[in-house]
């Protein structure tokens, strides 16, 4: 994170780099915050990578900068959740794309410019997954109307995206144990409400085939959590160069697992996978 190279954090992280040196690896340095948005990813997402070297490997190179993506060029072309009453009670539906930017291709693995070295994946194209619609009240609805692009509605504190920008930095909520609080997601550039989870995956860079957990809730901190896809390209790349490896894309295609598992509780998938159901702490509550 980035908070560790400010403060009394930057201590620890000093710690972490002497640590490091003292068992023989060469770190890169000075370290680096790399920012998402400009490595392809329309999103602002600023990270700390610290990364070294054995004594006998190449030293590692940070990425260059890419060309940046805009919030319209990202979610543009997905159909509008509003439109289909079944996105209240479900999170897919089969509906037709608007016109793809060269990113949104991207995202539809319908580009002849591959972004990954990963698997094809089998998925029908016109199902757009990942986008259970939110109820919102009307006096809501209005607030986010007025809102202008790039600026927070005041009384839910949400960022209006500006569709020529890019995101703000999607979180991931807190744990079950620490009270279960959704993040503040963004308001959509055009319709009053709230982005969806499908919205959400194109501003981190996920590609279309990949779903999440059917809940918002759950969605949401599965992409909070996670590094964007093409910022981990970026900095894989990087290594591979170092340590010589030339990837080649497989020519497979997988089929995609069952979507059923989509809708597991903790109770559920802990049975699925037989193992304990407290992995994750339950939310302890405080009384006074």
């Amino acid at each position: 994170m980035k908070g560790l190279t400010v403060g009394k954090h930057k201590k620890f992280l000093a710690e972490i780099i002497s640590l490091c040196e003292a068992a023989g690896y060469n770190l890169t340095l000075p370290y680096k915050v790399l920012n998402a948005a400009e490595y392809g990813v329309p999103q602002d997402r600023r990270r700390l990578f610290l990364v070294g070297n054995r004594a006998d490997q190449s030293p590692y190179l940070y990425p260059k900068t890419q060309g940046k993506v805009s919030v319209d060029e990202a979610i543009n072309d997905l159909p509008e959740a509003e439109d289909f009453d079944e996105l209240l009670e479900r999170d897919w539906v089969e509906a037709p794309y608007g016109n793809s930017s060269e990113y949104a291709l991207q995202m539809r693995e319908l580009s002849n410019i591959p972004f990954h070295f990963g698997y094809r994946r089998d998925y029908p194209t016109h199902l757009i997954t990942s986008s259970l619609r939110t109820n919102h009240n009307d006096l809501s609805r209005h607030r986010f109307k007025e809102t202008p692009f790039g600026k927070t509605e005041p009384v839910s504190r949400f960022h209006k995206l500006d569709p020529q920008g890019v995101c703000n930095t999607l979180r991931a909520g807190t744990a079950s144990d620490r009270g279960a609080f959704t993040s503040p997601r963004p308001i959509h550039p055009y319709t009053p409400r709230c982005i969806t989870v499908r919205e959400a995956a194109r501003l981190h860079s996920y590609p279309d085939w990949f779903r999440f957990h059917m809940t918002k809730w759950h969605g949401f901190r599965q992409i909070g959590n996670s590094v964007p896809p093409k910022l981990g390209m970026a900095v894989a790349k990087q290594v591979m160069k170092a340590i010589g490896v030339r990837p080649e894309k497989p020519k497979d295609v997988l089929s995609l697992g069952n979507p059923v598992m989509l809708s597991y509780n903790m109770a559920q998938a802990a049975d699925y996978y037989s193992v304990p159901a407290n992995v994750i702490p339950k939310r302890t509550r405080k009384v006074a």
